[in-house]
């Protein structure tokens, strides 16, 4: 018999693999760990769990970002739908130029972003706390839906739209009876997503947010330095699933936009 020859691809690929999955399933199996250490293995215990549950300020920086990432990624569907929309409908040069414009707010280091938002934000006068987060939530989340829009919108036919006005729909009748119910899932994706992304985000939030408002990753991120509890690492579980779930979710209603 033949022996199989190993691909340098497929030892590339598995420990791509291991380096990225190994350190999720540490801090999940260890958030079950009943010693308060977490380099030392006691047994299975939910107890970390529990104590997070009566945990008032992780709890209270949890409803910050659900809050935050609700509001964040509410007003990118709305303006990165509204924007997608018009995009569909310029011709020329100048479609490409804003379109790459529109990109921008993922393709610059969230550092840089951060910097620019606080300056911006502070020439404003604008107090930082919720409202400065959510702008800044916004404007990165914009680009999510925005393309996730775009690419719904090229596979839908013109025709379908220009019949309704010949049928004496106004322009907006028809972009909320035609356009918007085929476009839904591919909206709903691009929040879901946005939703992730700003649930998650460490690096902007520490520059716009305000001494009194105080996010569960920024929250996560101080508490490290006094070291690394089960209750974190129940907490990072927690979360895993919920991105997980948002992830999935949303690819899923983009193979259904797709198959549409």
């Amino acid at each position: 018999m033949k022996k199989r020859k190993i691909h340098f691809s497929v030892i590339y690929q598995a420990i791509l693999l291991i380096l990225m999955y190994v350190p999720i399933v540490v801090v999940i199996v260890y958030s079950f760990n009943a010693s308060k250490h977490t380099t030392i293995w006691a047994g299975w215990t939910l107890d970390w769990y529990r104590k997070l549950a009566k945990n008032r300020s992780l709890l209270e920086a949890l409803k910050n970002s659900i809050v935050l990432a609700c509001l964040s990624s509410g007003a990118a569907g709305i303006i990165g739908t509204l924007g997608a929309v018009g995009m569909a409908r310029i011709g020329g040069k100048s479609k490409g130029v804003i379109e790459y414009i529109s990109m921008v707010p993922i393709m610059i280091p969230e550092i840089i972003l951060g910097m620019v938002f606080m300056a911006f934000f502070a020439m404003l006068s604008l107090p930082f706390g919720m409202l400065t987060l959510v702008l800044g939530h916004t404007t990165f989340c914009v680009p999510y839906v925005f393309m996730m829009v775009k690419s719904s919108l090229v596979g839908i036919d013109k025709s379908l739209g220009e019949a309704a006005k010949d049928l004496g729909a106004t322009e907006i009748r028809a972009f909320f009876t035609i356009t918007l119910p085929l476009i839904t899932p591919a909206v709903i994706s691009g929040m879901l997503l946005a939703f992730a992304m700003s649930l998650d985000d460490v690096v902007i939030s520490i520059f716009v947010t305000g001494a009194k408002t105080n996010t569960l990753p920024i929250r996560i991120y101080t508490q490290l330095k006094s070291g690394v509890t089960p209750e974190i690492n129940a907490l990072c579980t927690l979360m895993l699933a919920a991105t997980f779930v948002l992830v999935v979710l949303s690819q899923w209603l983009g193979s259904v936009q797709r198959k549409g």
